[in-house]
């Protein structure tokens, strides 16, 4: 990938992610972090609402199932991991019903999938 592309991508990922917040808020969540890195991986969004925990994943895409296409094992297991890992960073939330969700970006409404992703118990 040339490095206008690169850039190209990374400002649609964060003019994507800006419209993934407001969606999220828009629904009552509280935004807790964004672009959440660690040395195991990296979150998107990490959203609460009442006792709820939300890990996000963002995808825009030019349609609707390809950005559902994108949504694979690779990504759960970076978001996972780092949830994981967010969670011992921050225990005051390690009460809270955990669950994994998508925010796909295709047009401007971005469309929200809760629960897109278990966790192995």
């Amino acid at each position: 990938m040339t490095t206008a592309a690169r850039q190209r991508a990374q400002r649609l990922g964060h003019a994507a992610e800006w419209r993934a917040v407001w969606r999220l808020r828009l629904a009552g969540f509280s935004i807790l972090a964004r672009r959440y890195k660690t040395r195991l991986g990296e979150i998107d969004i990490v959203a609460r609402r009442g006792d709820l925990l939300v890990f996000v994943e963002v995808k825009a895409r030019g349609d609707l199932l390809t950005a559902v296409d994108a949504l694979g094992n690779r990504q759960f297991g970076r978001v996972s991991r780092a949830a994981s890992l967010f969670l011992a960073r921050h225990p005051r939330h390690a009460a809270c019903s955990v669950r994994f969700d998508a925010v796909l970006v295709s047009s401007f409404w971005p469309r929200h999938l809760p629960d897109v992703w278990r966790a192995p118990e």
